[in-house]
């Protein structure tokens, strides 16, 4: 895949999901639109996926890639997660939702497993 339009594609996509999540916790759209959160990090899994795709530089499909590019999907979206505990409990003090959390982390890998299905279908189509 062309590095230009890659770039393009993660620019675009972290404005759009920077202004998703300013409006959401503006108007209160997460708590109002149910799917929203796991829309969105559907959408910041397959950023994130992208991203290592375009950092990494690599056409290599094998298990090894797919599985370092999962992983460090997984690895941020833990970290969002641990980052989210933390104002919910300190600054909200909402109670933790163990169901959430879990939703969140399986968004973020369906995400980055979408990323990785679109890259190889452009290389495979190349």
């Amino acid at each position: 895949m062309g590095g230009k339009k890659l770039v393009k594609i993660l620019i675009y996509l972290i404005l759009f999901l920077l202004v998703a999540n300013f409006l959401a916790n503006k108007f209160y759209w997460y708590h109002s639109i149910w799917c929203l959160d796991m829309f969105m990090h559907f959408l910041g899994g397959f950023w994130v996926g992208i991203a290592c795709l375009h950092v990494s530089k690599s056409a290599d499909v094998s298990f090894k890639s797919i599985f370092k590019i999962l992983f460090f999907v997984l690895l941020i979206g833990i970290g969002w997660e641990l980052f989210e505990i933390l104002v919910n409990d300190v600054i909200a003090q909402n109670p933790f939702n163990y169901l959430d959390t879990f939703s969140d982390i399986l968004f973020d890998l369906a995400g980055g497993t979408l990323a990785i299905l679109y890259f190889f279908k452009r290389i495979m189509l190349q």
